[in-house]
């Protein structure tokens, strides 16, 4: 209520200054909790992109083992030729 009377108005601009600083300060917290926040979310996103691409990856590998031809096929292929 302060900022909205007349007396507010005329001060001698101790309190004001004190008021100010101390917004400034809770304005300077507030961005560098957002700034660590946003990496953390970013880094997150990050790692968890590379953990699914190492497992893809792995899962890939994993099934081209298994999908090699066995020799039996490879003999009744030949076989007619």
């Amino acid at each position: 209520l302060r900022c909205c009377t007349a007396a507010s108005a005329v001060t001698d601009g101790s309190g004001a200054a004190a008021d100010e600083r101390g917004a400034y300060i809770v304005r300077v917290v507030q961005i560098a909790v957002m700034c660590v926040l946003v990496l953390t979310v970013v880094f997150g996103i990050f790692f968890l992109g590379c953990n699914l691409l190492i497992k893809s990856q792995g899962m890939v590998n994993f099934l081209a083992k298994d999908r090699r031809p066995s020799k039996e096929v490879e003999a009744v292929v030949v076989g007619p030729y």
